[in-house]
C-alpha cells in the first residue's frame, strides 16, 4: 500500500521521502524514469528493515532537477538526506542508474554506507559502453525531434512491448503517467549524468564495503560483461544472478531479489 510521503529538506531543495517499517535501516536509491520502481521491494523489505524509500530531484513531488545532473550530485544529495533523517549508517541498494549513485556513495561517504547491493549496474566503462552510448545517443536525439513524452513512450515501446503503460500500471498503479511527466528528468539530467561519470578502477579501490552485485540472466546484450566489470573493480562483491529476469529486476520479480538480498544484509548487520 503507498504511503504519503513528507518533504525533507536539503541543501538547495526538498525530496520526498516515507520510512516504512523498523530494524536496521535500508536506503532505495530510486533509479532513472520509474520513481517508484522499488516499491514492490520497499514493501516486502519493511517487514524487517527501517526502509528509507525517496524521490530524486525532478521525479514526482521532489524539488526539480536542473541540467547537468551529476551522479555524484546525486550520491550527496542522498547523503544529506540520511543526515537530516538522523541515520549515521546505513545499508544502501541501487539499480541501474542509481547503482551509479550508490557506488558514488560509497565511495564519496564510506562512514555512512555499511553494506552495498548494485542490481544490474549500468553499463558504462564496461565491454558494452561504445553500443551503449550509441542507443542513447539515438534516445536523446529521438526527445530533440518528438520531444521528452514521445521519445519515453517510445523508449519503453521498444523495451518493454506497446502494453508498457499497462505493465507498470499492474506493478505500482499510477506509475506509467508519472513516468511521462518525470520524462525530461531522465533525458535532460539522468542520461547525461550517467555518460558523464568519471568512474574507473582506481576510484573502485575505494569502495571499502561489503558489496553484493544482482543481475538478471535475461537482461540483454547491452548489459552483458558488467558482471566482469564488477568483479574488476570490487573482487569483494559477491555476485548473484536471477534466471528469468531482465534488467527491471527489481521491478518484475521482487521476491527473488528480496532472497538474496535479506540473508546478506542479516550477515552484515548496521548494529
Amino acid at each position: 500500500m503507498r504511503e504519503s510521503m513528507a518533504r525533507v529538506a536539503i541543501d538547495g531543495g526538498d525530496l520526498e521521502t516515507v520510512i516504512l517499517g523498523s530494524g536496521d535501516p535500508v536506503t532505495l536509491v530510486p533509479t532513472a524514469l520509474t520513481a517508484d520502481e522499488f516499491l514492490p521491494l520497499a514493501e516486502r523489505l519493511r517487514r524487517r528493515f527501517r526502509v528509507v524509500h525517496y524521490h530524486r530531484r525532478g521525479y514526482a513531488g521532489s524539488s526539480p532537477a536542473t541540467p547537468p545532473g551529476s551522479v555524484a550530485q546525486d550520491a550527496g544529495d542522498c547523503a544529506r538526506l540520511l543526515a537530516a533523517l538522523g541515520l549515521q549508517r546505513v545499508h544502501v541498494l541501487g539499480a541501474s542508474y542509481s547503482a551509479a549513485v550508490a557506488i558514488q556513495m560509497a565511495v564519496d561517504h564510506p562512514d555512512l554506507i555499511r553494506t552495498l547491493t548494485l542490481v544490474e549496474p549500468p553499463p558504462v566503462h564496461g565491454p558494452g559502453d561504445a553500443m551503449f552510448r550509441a542507443a542513447n545517443a539515438d534516445l536523446l536525439g529521438d526527445r530533440q525531434a518528438r520531444g521528452a513524452e514521445v521519445a519515453v513512450d517510445r523508449f519503453l515501446t521498444r523495451t518493454m512491448g506497446p502494453d508498457w503503460r499497462g505493465r507498470l500500471d499492474g506493478v505500482i498503479p499510477g506509475s506509467s503517467a508519472q513516468v511521462l511527466r518525470d520524462s525530461r528528468t531522465f533525458l535532460d539530467v539522468d542520461i547525461p549524468a550517467l555518460l558523464a561519470w568519471p568512474f574507473d578502477a582506481s576510484t573502485a579501490t575505494r569502495v571499502r564495503c561489503p558489496v553484493l552485485h544482482v543481475a538478471g540472466s535475461d537482461h540483454g546484450p547491452f548489459f552483458d560483461g558488467v558482471g566482469d566489470l564488477i568483479r574488476a573493480w570490487l573482487p569483494q562483491a559477491d555476485q548473484v544472478v536471477i534466471a528469468g529476469a531482465g534488467h527491471d529486476v527489481a521491478l518484475t520479480h521482487p521476491d527473488a531479489l528480496l532472497g538474496v538480498l535479506v540473508p546478506f544484509l542479516a550477515r552484515h548487520r548496521v548494529s
